[in-house]
């Protein structure tokens, strides 16, 4: 029996060669794909990452600055208080000189009246 010039087991054959062609180009498309795919997936997957490691520094640098900014306020704060007190002492110290030298003043004039009164008596 004969197809188009060519017996039937041939045509079989070439088609079933066909096939098995158009299968194999097909599977390797399929493949090509699917490799294609699972790259994208792993950049983003590393693009991820990175952004993620990126953005823990950035955190970690944040924190860092903080630490160092309430650490300086700190000091500040501390030397302020010290400078307040040291005001303090020091108008604690003028003030009991003042009183000091106010009671010699009163002693002295005290004194003067008492010797005033001894020459005129």
């Amino acid at each position: 029996m004969k197809v188009l010039g060519v017996y039937y087991h041939q045509h079989k054959e070439r088609k079933e060669k066909k096939r098995k062609i158009e299968k194999r180009r097909e599977e390797k498309r399929r493949e090509e794909k699917r490799k294609r795919k699972e790259k994208k997936r792993e950049k983003k997957r590393r693009e991820k990452k990175r952004k993620k490691r990126k953005e823990k520094k950035r955190e970690k640098k944040r924190k860092e600055k903080k630490r160092k900014e309430k650490k300086r306020e700190k000091k500040k704060k501390e030397k302020r208080k010290k400078k307040g007190k040291e005001k303090r002492k020091n108008k604690a110290k003028e003030k009991k000189i003042g009183k000091e030298k106010e009671k010699e003043k009163i002693n002295l004039s005290s004194e003067l009246v008492g010797s005033f009164l001894t020459i005129f008596a």
